[in-house]
């Protein structure tokens, strides 16, 4: 195990079954509201310069989970630029029990990816910029989208969280009971759920995020060698911002607030966010689409190599190719 660290003291974690790319900077950075947050930059490799690919993490995740995928955009001639959201991976947790998913509110994550764009992106990467997000990211990632059609050219997202898994018909309904449990102080209490156990690999058959074995004991082994990494079941006060959110995207006027192209691809297997909920908001997008991926599991950057061939072929035709 080898650790990279700025002279800040944030760290960057490479195991042999989950190796950091070449050419990794990692440090942290502040939001407008004092939170501190880590960030890892890449530089492209090949003699292509196609600009930067903002990568932007599902609940739970962290950057070294992506670190195969931050390799696959660079071969692309890619420069990568990454962090970790509040309240997850090495950036500030913002209650007292660390292992619980919390945020004050969904809008906070908007505040995270413009201060990251603002202090970041744009002084030390090359543009153009590409959002590229996953589940809860790409949540966050069109909520961006509604708020500033200047700041990425294109958003890429994989499985979306605009939608939760048999809770296509509830969402108003839950959303009521966390808000009721938020305002009267138990907000930071966790949303307890057996899925939220933290992985190993006993868990493997039947889960939930990948049909790859390898790529799923690699999650594993990097949460063994850092357990500071692990986020585990959600708050009721999360809960409540992200369904809120998620209602959001059932607005009339919620596609024609995105001006910017995007491309969402849904996992045809999904069993944690809601896939016809991807598909009745593809086909409502003015400026973008949707495409399902048949027998993939929610985790599309992590599930098999034939899943992940579909994945960067979209991604190619999308971004590289520039078509919509």
């Amino acid at each position: 195990m080898t650790v990279l660290v700025d002279p800040n003291g944030a760290k960057l974690l490479s195991i042999p079954n989950n190796p950091a790319p070449e050419g990794a900077r990692v440090g942290y950075f502040r939001t407008s509201d004092r939170v501190r947050l880590r960030y890892a930059l890449w530089p492209r490799k090949g003699d292509v310069a196609r600009g930067t690919v903002c990568l932007v993490q599902g609940r739970t995740e962290y950057i070294e989970k992506y670190f195969e995928t931050v390799a696959d955009f660079q071969k692309r001639g890619f420069a990568v630029a990454t962090f970790d959201w509040r309240g997850q991976g090495g950036s500030d947790r913002l209650i007292g029990n660390k292992t619980l998913g919390y945020v004050d509110r969904f809008e906070d994550y908007w505040t995270d990816l413009r201060c990251f764009h603002r202090d970041i992106l744009l002084p030390d990467c090359p543009g153009p910029f590409y959002l590229v997000g996953h589940s809860m990211g790409g949540m966050a990632s069109l909520y961006a989208a509604t708020q500033d059609r200047m700041i990425f050219d294109r958003v890429f997202l994989s499985a979306p969280m605009v939608g939760l898994h048999g809770m296509e018909d509830s969402l108003p309904r839950v959303r009521m009971v966390a808000e009721t449990l938020s305002f009267l102080g138990l907000g930071r209490l966790p949303m307890a759920r057996r899925g939220d156990r933290r992985p190993d690999e006993a868990m493997f058959p039947n889960n939930p995020l990948t049909s790859d074995a390898g790529r799923y004991q690699r999650m594993v082994e990097t949460l063994r060698a850092d357990e500071s990494l692990y986020i585990g079941s959600p708050t009721f006060r999360w809960l409540a911002a992200a369904m809120g959110a998620m209602m959001a995207t059932k607005r009339d006027r919620f596609p024609s607030e995105i001006q910017i192209p995007v491309l969402m691809l849904a996992a045809g297997g999904d069993r944690i966010v809601s896939t016809p909920a991807i598909e009745e908001l593809g086909l409502r997008l003015r400026t973008g689409h949707h495409t399902v991926v048949p027998g993939a599991q929610h985790e599309l950057f992590m599930e098999n190599n034939r899943v992940r061939a579909q994945v960067f072929a979209a991604f190619d035709a999308f971004v590289t190719n520039q078509t919509v």
